[in-house]
């Protein structure tokens, strides 16, 4: 399938992978704050990779983690944990700090319509798989212990494996670079990195292990819980491409070094969002919260942004390319979304005649095309766009569609919009809460009018939702309804 052809840039040879199975890993969040604009990418990112091998037929089993350990300030090997510093702060437990921004990372995945991985495993809860990959790598000769920390001998697994091989970093020139920062005495190798760290007397979190009482690097969770879920070996490791070095670096060496393989086939990294062509992040606080978009209360944002113009404007740029945050861009992702959605209900508006007087133009075989060519969503939108004139063209009587055309149109737009694309329709979606709450309201009268014996006004409430095509049921603790042909 061409989809894996640009998945790597590792690989001179490409092999299709085998269906129905697939097996795909990535990095979720460090979750110490909020989600940011910079967090929905990777999330949309491969939730359409997910929705797309589903739809086509691969049982895809997604694992996306959760960091909760082991990542300290600025990526390094030294300094505070940074959920544990969130803690200290906040004056909470860590996992008050996790249960929390996790909590609030679940709320904002589900308003931006991505779909929950099929696991979605902690790195605390993976201690004792990290310790034993340490272990493993120990035993082959490719770390060492000092003071209880145990480090990643990378000069010698240079020296036996390929290392940089998806950021093309060579070690010597990263040496050279780094050499001067060497006041890290434990280490024999400024750039070896840490396997697990012997907790200072202050470090919250920690765990028994044969060096000393510890954590895990953060690199190794990745390693660890990957290797539970799909094997030593699966098809696609995604995350953001500022995680490619040194972080997926890391990892490759230490599968190779634990098990003598590298643990992914193919890699797939989306590039970042900027914002005044800076990467947004936390790190750099020019970060704008999911939430402040939502609400519209940062200072850089003209209004608020409803979580599906944030998806769309997301999906317009192709995933490896940078996307530029500015209120102009999402303003007219704004309403291009409308004119979409706008599409899609004229479908339903068409009435079908004998003969088609326009061509179609293979727009379903224009989209799966450019799918397969590396999640290509702009030019999927694009293709959906050029339909729109067809689409409107019949809608207002200038053109005809036989019922075989408009049947390729109908499903090409709900399952590419709705199914691959994940995007949802708002404005139906609000006034559907608004019937939904006008509903119950009026059943809470009926109710209190029960309760007050005047059944004639209870029967009467009944009768007339009967007629709009609401059936209400009485039951021992109140009444259910649901809609049978709800009448406008």
């Amino acid at each position: 399938m061409e989809l894996y052809n640009s998945l790597s840039r590792t690989r001179e040879k490409f092999e299709p992978l085998n269906p129905p199975h697939v097996g795909l890993y990535v990095c979720g969040p460090t979750v110490y704050g909020d989600a940011h604009l910079g967090h929905a990418r990777p999330a949309i990112t491969f939730d359409l990779l997910f929705r797309y091998l589903s739809h086509i037929g691969y049982k895809v089993r997604y694992v996306r983690n959760i960091t909760d350990v082991g990542h300290l300030e600025n990526d390094a090997d030294t300094g505070e944990d940074k959920i544990a510093k969130k803690a200290r702060i906040e004056k909470l437990e860590p996992m008050e700090i996790v249960q929390h921004f996790t909590n609030r990372y679940h709320r904002n995945m589900d308003a931006l319509n991505v779909l929950p991985p099929s696991i979605e495993p902690r790195a605390s809860g993976h201690i004792i798989e990290q310790i034993q990959i340490v272990q493993k790598i120990i035993d082959a000769g490719f770390a060492y212990e000092n003071a209880g920390s145990v480090y990643f001998d990378l000069e010698k697994y240079a020296a036996a494996h390929p290392y940089g091989k998806l950021s093309g970093r060579v070690i010597e020139e990263l040496d050279s670079q780094t050499r001067q920062l060497d006041g890290q005495n434990e280490k024999r190798f400024p750039l070896d990195f840490a396997l697990w760290k012997k907790a200072a007397p202050e470090h919250i979190m920690r765990w028994t292990s044969p060096w000393s009482e510890g954590f895990p690097g953060w690199h190794l969770e990745c390693t660890a819980m990957s290797m539970r879920y799909l094997g030593e070996t699966f098809d696609i490791h995604g995350g953001g491409m500022d995680l490619m070095f040194p972080h997926h670096e890391c990892e490759i060496a230490q599968s190779v070094a634990a098990f003598g393989c590298e643990s992914a086939k193919y890699w797939m990294h989306n590039n970042m969002i900027t914002i005044n062509g800076q990467k947004m992040g936390k790190s750099l606080k020019n970060f704008i919260t999911l939430n402040d978009f939502f609400a519209g209360t940062h200072p850089a944002l003209d209004k608020a942004y409803s979580p599906m113009t944030i998806r769309f404007f997301i999906l317009q740029a192709h995933y490896r390319s940078t996307l530029d945050f500015g209120n102009e861009a999402l303003q007219a992702s704004e309403k291009g979304l409308q004119r979409l959605m706008a599409g899609v209900k004229a479908l339903d508006n068409i009435n079908p005649a004998e003969k088609s007087t326009i061509k179609i133009e293979n727009i379903e075989e224009k989209c799966y095309r450019a799918m397969n060519d590396d999640l290509n969503s702009p030019i999927v939108i694009a293709c959906l766009f050029d339909g729109l004139r067809i689409i409107n063209l019949a809608r207002d009587g200038k053109e005809k569609l036989s019922e075989t055309d408009l049947n390729i149109l109908k499903r090409t737009y709900k399952t590419f919009i709705f199914e691959i694309l994940g995007l949802k329709d708002e404005k139906n979606e609000n006034q559907t809460d608004l019937i939904t709450g006008l509903i119950n309201h009026i059943l809470e009268i009926r109710q209190q009018a029960k309760e007050n014996k005047d059944f004639a006004t209870s029967d009467k409430i009944r009768n007339l939702l009967n007629e709009l095509g609401v059936e209400v049921k009485d039951r021992k603790d109140g009444a259910e309804w649901r809609l049978s042909q709800f009448k406008t």
